[in-house]
């Protein structure tokens, strides 16, 4: 461990209350400066943790008006140093506007040594505690990190997790069924990556966002001259990514024509570019995904059901994220820390609101819609901290479209128990206990709404 002392950084002018100030704190390193250019190239070189600054700096000693611009520029710089602000103009008006502007604190001059050191201890153990959480933070979300990339500490997303890590060896075709938004493509890449196809290239393309004249050339190529504006030789997906993964996004919307030629690719492993009469061998593996009900699209005549069992030689339900306990505040906590470093560095976290908030909410549109509420958060957010209204859910919890009471009560009766077992990380004693019922009764809730512990 370092024995390097902590940064203070002391913005004063007085040149009697610099010294008294620099011989008081022996346990700190202490940097001294008097006007705004020189705090803040020491603030650039030296990292304090904790200032303390004098409001009244020249050019305006008798006012505050330099204070508070070197206060917003160390908030602007480094948005978590603990700025301690001292001044004897106007105690009160000062310290409140102080605070709104991200002040750590205040103090009222004359300055007593003993009692600034006090609050300047406070602050840097403030600090290390900040620092501390954000590390844990940040090793927790390492810690739950599955298949690579896919954070989550719900055991249905880790169950789902270790299913594909089991057939990526293989070579079967895998398909995944979930809702919009739940992270199918995120999976799919984390079957090529723990596969041993992970050194070629995996390719995804969405069936259902391509114009349905040329899903067939986006799929298998084109020859030149194949048709109006086809002036060179094209591979197509799956071409692309032989020695790899095609990742099939919306396989639900592919054409019938177009599916007789995927099928056939299929049994044959080998592929006719539009246009062309030449069969071209391609090991590819196929991974695909839908939120479409398949099986009643083959009832209907509108997907092949051969087709259907050669793509779902293994199938994969992904869990919507209201159903993986836990994870939408562990996910939140993760966007949250990568839209603030890009947007907004000054928000550090969320407030308990916030996070009730978070545990509550059914989360219709999943991770997607997650991410989207988080990054506005944080766009939006005036202070440090997220809280329920920056998250902006409106009155959409009280779905003004349920007006049975039956209904309405079984849809708070799962959001009440998803939240409890959200908060008891999933223990079936500590939720019956929040919950105020027996563990028989909460087991036969359980049954009752398809909920799992």
């Amino acid at each position: 461990m370092s024995d390097k002392k902590p940064v203070l950084l002391v913005i004063e002018d007085d040149p009697g209350l610099q010294a008294q100030l620099k011989w008081a704190y022996d346990d700190f390193e202490v940097v001294i400066a008097g006007d705004r250019d020189s705090a803040l190239a020491a603030l650039r070189a030296e990292a304090p943790g904790v200032v303390t600054l004098d409001l009244g700096l020249p050019p305006d000693p008798d006012g505050t008006s330099e204070g508070f611009a070197v206060l917003d520029a160390i908030m602007a710089l480094k948005p978590d140093t603990k700025v301690i602000v001292a001044s004897g103009h106007g105690a009160r008006e000062s310290a409140l506007e102080a605070i709104a502007r991200g002040a750590y604190d205040f103090y009222q001059k004359p300055i007593d040594i003993a009692t600034l050191g006090l609050i300047v201890r406070r602050a840097f153990n403030l600090r290390a505690i900040e620092q501390e959480n954000r590390r844990l933070i940040a090793s927790s979300s390492a810690d739950k990190t599955v298949l690579g990339r896919l954070i989550t500490a719900a055991p249905e997303m880790v169950k789902v997790a270790r299913t594909i890590e089991r057939v990526a060896k293989t070579s079967v075709s895998v398909m995944l069924l979930g809702a919009s938004g739940t992270g199918k493509e995120l999976l799919a890449q984390g079957l090529h990556d723990v596969s041993d196809r992970a050194d070629g290239p995996f390719v995804a393309i969405n069936c259902a966002a391509i114009p349905e004249n040329l899903l067939e050339s986006e799929l298998f190529g084109h020859e030149k001259g194949a048709f109006t504006g086809a002036i060179k030789t094209t591979e197509g997906k799956i071409e692309s990514a032989n020695g790899g993964t095609l990742f099939l996004d919306e396989v639900g919307d592919i054409p019938l024509p177009l599916q007789v030629k995927l099928l056939r690719f299929l049994q044959e492993r080998t592929i006719e570019r539009v246009g062309g009469r030449k069969a071209i061998a391609v090991n590819t593996r196929i991974a695909c995904a839908t939120h479409q009900d398949l099986e009643s699209m083959i009832q209907q005549g509108a997907f092949r059901e051969d087709l259907f069992y050669r793509l779902a030689e293994i199938v994969v339900r992904i869990p919507g994220l209201a159903e993986r306990h836990g994870d939408p505040v562990l996910l939140a906590k993760v966007f949250l820390k990568r839209f603030a470093a890009e947007m907004n560095p000054g928000v550090t976290g969320f407030a308990p609101d916030a996070l009730a908030a978070i545990d509550a909410h059914d989360w219709p549109g999943n991770v997607r819609e997650l991410e989207n509420r988080v990054k506005r958060a944080v766009i939006m957010a005036d202070g440090k901290l997220i809280n329920a209204d920056d998250l902006d859910f409106g009155t959409e919890e009280e779905d003004a479209n349920v007006l049975n009471l039956k209904a309405a009560r079984e849809a708070a009766d799962r959001r009440v128990i998803r939240h409890a077992l959200a908060r008891s990380e999933g223990n079936i004693s500590s939720t019956a206990k929040l919950l105020g019922v027996s563990r028989p009764t909460l087991y036969d809730l359980l049954k009752q709404y398809d909920l799992q512990a």
